[in-house]
């Protein structure tokens, strides 16, 4: 039933339309008629008029000369009018097949519809004849009536008729299929791309915007059509096509997307400004607040910088709570894209190093703005775009803790705890204290790279951690292939404060004895004051080989030993761990001599920091 209504409203919209065709007024000669049926009595013929004017429109009811009735649409001015309705209504289905176009002359008497006609079927109450106005001197002598006579006559008057609601107007008809290939050719190349984008912005499209209408832009029209409730053809309707381009400028609207220019930032790019507002600078960003509890944040990325600022963005980004642990990371040689996801928060950052800046931007929404914000992040990646300047670093108010991510007024993600290790190959392999990865849910390199442990060994304490995703790294360890000598001066590279400093601390010391102090060998005990930050990370020589990995002071619950007191894995020891675990390692070349510059330089591209999360 649903369908056959459907398509009984559509046939009733067409004939609506065709009566536009029609004049309002009968020229006999001029005017043509599609005759659709004849019967052989008045009752019958009204009937079926009335049935017919609901459905199709326009029709009008003749008397024959052989006495039948006629039921015709019309009149319309040519024939060729007549004929194009004609074929219409056949093919859909609406008139009979024997349907024919009629000049009108042998059409008599008008019997439907006409002013005047009395209707067998109907019956009509005609109007009372008024009263005679009484004569002047009548009038004269008559009394004037009492208050109460006026109640009375009020009383017995019949109420006025309320004016019969206006009929509401019957829908535009459907094009055909044919109708709506002819009128596709008609568009502009502008419109046609119009189309494309929106097709795109409600998932359909995913080609490029070329206003070519290839087997790509068919098929995403039947999905959407699909999707819509119409019939997929390939081919949009007029009113199809006005349904698509509304429903993507209302939701347009409803995003609010505007082009942000941010001189000072010196960014150009396309944001939802009904959902975001502009709120302050703070180096390195521009923050966008939340607008009506929309609960989407925007950064804008901004500083002065190198490569290695941009490096030290991509790995200060991830220790932020706007950044969730789970989704994609790719850092690339000039660029990087961060992607975060729980069940809170999901955010989006793009940066880039060009031209002697660092710029980008962050998207942060929550996970009910998914559909939305799918729609969003195209927009702003294809208006992204950069200007002179950069935010200086004097903007925002200056902050006591000295991390840049603080620095930028944002909360900090923190581990349990972290360490320090060192790279051993150029893969990114890195060596650290057993203790620093035991029962860990996530173990992060520089609190960037996802890391998992491939060898361990307890009672040496050291572990060989693996990233997830290969590393090329600035520098590697180079063990010395002779042994430490009793004495003798080390650096040891740790980061001391744990993650409150982007770079490693030296300590120095030297080396006390080649074994514990209790005479355990595969020991080598230091004279040097370090924190629990420092503990994995490397002991330099003299000559710069690492001779050993910093494992702490020794565990004596009895005894309090002098803070300097503390233990180094040695580095024959270490290389015969990582052999057995089939991990590659190098060694210092006897006439390599590092100076304290080098060192220093050298110890801080190595080190990393190990942190432990849970």
């Amino acid at each position: 039933m649903k369908a056959c209504f459907r398509r009984w409203g559509g046939l009733a919209a067409s004939a609506s339309v065709f009566a536009l065709i029609a004049t309002g007024s009968v020229q006999a000669q001029d005017q043509r008629w599609v005759q659709v049926e004849a019967h052989r009595d008045i009752e019958t013929a009204l009937e079926r008029a009335e049935l017919l004017n609901q459905r199709l429109g326009s029709i009008s009811g003749f008397l024959l000369p052989s006495n039948w009735y006629a039921l015709s649409i019309g009149p319309y001015e040519s024939e060729v009018d007549a004929f194009t309705v004609r074929r219409q209504l056949r093919s859909e289905g609406a008139i009979p097949a024997d349907a024919f176009v009629s000049n009108g002359l042998d059409y008599l008497e008008q019997v439907f519809p006409t002013d005047g006609v009395e209707r067998p079927a109907l019956t009509t109450v005609p109007e009372a004849a008024p009263e005679p106005e009484p004569e002047a001197e009548a009038l004269a002598e008559t009394p004037e009536p009492e208050a109460e006579a006026d109640v009375e006559i009020a009383a017995i008057a019949e109420p006025e008729p309320e004016p019969e609601p206006e009929p509401e107007p019957e829908p535009e008809p459907e094009e055909t299929l044919r109708e709506a290939q002819a009128n596709e050719r008609l568009l502009t190349r502008d419109e046609r791309a119009e189309i494309q984008t929106a097709l795109q912005w409600f998932g359909h499209y995913t080609m490029a915007i070329d206003a070519a209408f290839g087997p790509g832009t068919r098929r995403s029209i039947s999905a959407w059509q699909d999707a819509n409730g119409h019939e997929t053809t390939g081919f949009l309707t007029t009113r199809q096509r006005a349904e698509l381009i509304d429903g993507y400028m209302g939701e347009l609207a409803a995003l609010g997307m505007q082009n942000m220019r941010d001189e000072m930032a010196g960014i150009s790019i396309d944001l939802p400004m009904a959902m975001v507002e502009f709120d302050r600078h703070e180096t390195p960003f521009a923050h966008f607040r939340a607008k009506d509890d929309s609960g989407v944040q925007v950064l804008l990325i901004s500083q002065p910088g190198t490569q290695a600022t941009l490096f030290g963005l991509y790995e200060i980004m991830q220790t932020l709570e706007i950044v969730p642990l789970e989704g994609a990371r790719e850092r690339r040689q000039n660029s990087f894209l961060l992607t975060g996801q729980n069940d809170k928060l999901r955010s989006h950052t793009f940066a880039q190093f060009r031209d002697g800046a660092v710029k980008g931007y962050t998207l942060i929404w929550p996970p009910e703005r998914d559909a939305q914000m799918a729609r969003v992040l195209p927009m702003m990646e294809a208006s992204f775009a950069t200007l002179p300047g950069t935010l200086p670093e004097s903007a925002g108010q200056p902050s006591t803790v000295q991390r840049a991510a603080l620095l930028a007024g944002l909360s900090v993600r923190r581990p349990e705890f972290s360490r320090s290790g060192f790279y051993i190959d150029a893969t990114g392999t890195v060596l650290t204290q057993a203790q620093a990865v035991a029962q860990c849910g996530r173990i992060t390199i520089d609190e960037a790279y996802n890391a998992r442990v491939h060898a361990i060994d307890e009672a040496l304490g050291v572990a060989v951690l693996k990233p997830e995703t290969p590393l090329v790294p600035l520098a590697f360890a180079q063990f010395e292939d002779r042994d430490a000598s009793l004495g003798s001066e080390i650096t040891i590279s740790g980061f001391s404060f744990e993650d409150m400093m982007s770079r490693p601390v030296l300590t120095f010391g030297r080396i006390e004895d080649l074994r514990g102090l209790a005479g355990e060998d595969n020991r080598l005990r230091l004279s040097a004051d370090v924190r629990l930050g420092d503990l994995g990370g490397p002991v330099f020589g003299a000559n710069g080989g690492v001779i050993g990995l910093l494992s702490g002071a020794p565990q004596d619950g009895t005894r309090q030993l002098p803070g300097d007191v503390n233990y180094a894995v040695p580095a024959a020891a270490i290389r015969l761990f990582l052999d057995g675990a089939r991990v590659s390692s190098g060694t210092l070349r006897e006439d390599v001599v590092m100076p304290p510059e080098v060192l220093t330089r050298v110890a801080g591209d190595l080190t990393v920091l190990v942190s432990c999360w849970n």
